[in-house]
């Protein structure tokens, strides 16, 4: 059964406001970029803005799939941006960061998925800055490997691509999706970069159960992947899926202690971690625990 009744205390959030966060909406704004952080109503788009800095979303801001959790717009995007890449060098220049966070919506109506964009994004940001890592949240390309490829050659820092939930519910929350197929990349991306991290994501409170996630930190064990987060999945509004369960903040401690131990490098897990939140954080964490 959905949840019902007010949010409980642990998912409460300062809204955003104030000189820093209205100078980094100021910066987007001019250079005609977009953010996860505002398509997607990340929880945690005040704090972040407030220390300077932003996820970035590119190849527009219209999705091609249509998966019930997400409140970025769906439908037929413009075409490609090749002026886009260069636009987000200069932000992530403008904004000083030493991590920068590259993300985009699914684009099955180009033959590449975007990788190019994507690929011309790394290197528009190690022209301009290049003490500055890269993370990028890829979509799954369709399975194409040369796709992929194409986006490993510009020598991502880190190559994120979330599972979002476990196997049962991919009909129900990502119909366009294939898990497996999803798996396959992450094991890919390794085999291409060996020195590269790589990364995904689950949310929480979709009616999966606790064992189907140890299942699905198994599989990611098996491929290799180094980083994991798990946050609480937030109803963007009532026409996508609803909330089955607010997952309590010891679960999600309890869980990303069972992920290291499984052999995950690192699992940054809490009711309010998206993708992106203290992801510079998690890549000296996962990284100190690989030398180890």
């Amino acid at each position: 059964m959905p949840v019902s009744g007010p949010k409980p205390p642990w998912l409460r959030v300062r809204l955003p406001a104030g000189g820093t966060y209205q100078e980094v909406n100021s910066l987007l704004d001019n250079l005609g970029l977009h953010t996860v952080c505002e398509e997607a109503r990340c929880p945690n788009k005040g704090e972040c803005f407030h220390s300077g800095t932003a996820t970035f979303l590119i190849l527009g801001d219209v999705c091609t799939r249509r998966c019930r959790f997400c409140a970025v717009a769906k439908g037929t995007p413009q075409p490609l941006d090749w002026d886009e890449p260069e636009r987000v060098a200069r932000a992530v220049e403008a904004l000083g960061l030493r991590y920068a966070v590259i993300t985009s919506v699914t684009r099955d109506d180009v033959p590449d998925g975007g990788a190019g964009i994507f690929a011309e994004t790394i290197r528009a940001i190690r022209r301009r800055m290049p003490a500055c890592r890269v993370e990028v949240l890829v979509p799954d390309f369709q399975g194409s490997e040369d796709a992929l490829r194409v986006v490993m050659d510009a020598g991502p820092d880190v190559l994120n691509h979330n599972l979002e939930t476990v196997p049962r519910l991919y009909p129900t929350a990502r119909p366009g999706a294939d898990y497996a197929r999803s798996l396959r990349l992450l094991r890919q991306a390794k085999a291409l970069s060996p020195t590269a991290l790589t990364k995904t994501g689950l949310m929480l409170g979709l009616g999966e159960t606790p064992d189907e996630v140890r299942a699905v930190m198994a599989d990611l064990v098996s491929v290799g992947c180094d980083l994991l987060t798990l946050g609480q999945y937030l109803q963007p509004s009532r026409a996508h899926l609803p909330v089955e369960r607010y997952v309590p903040p010891e679960e999600f401690a309890a869980l990303a202690r069972e992920g290291v131990a499984m052999g995950l490098k690192h699992v940054e897990a809490g009711p309010l971690v998206r993708s992106s939140y203290h992801a510079r954080e998690q890549i000296e964490v996962a990284t100190a625990n690989k030398r180890e």
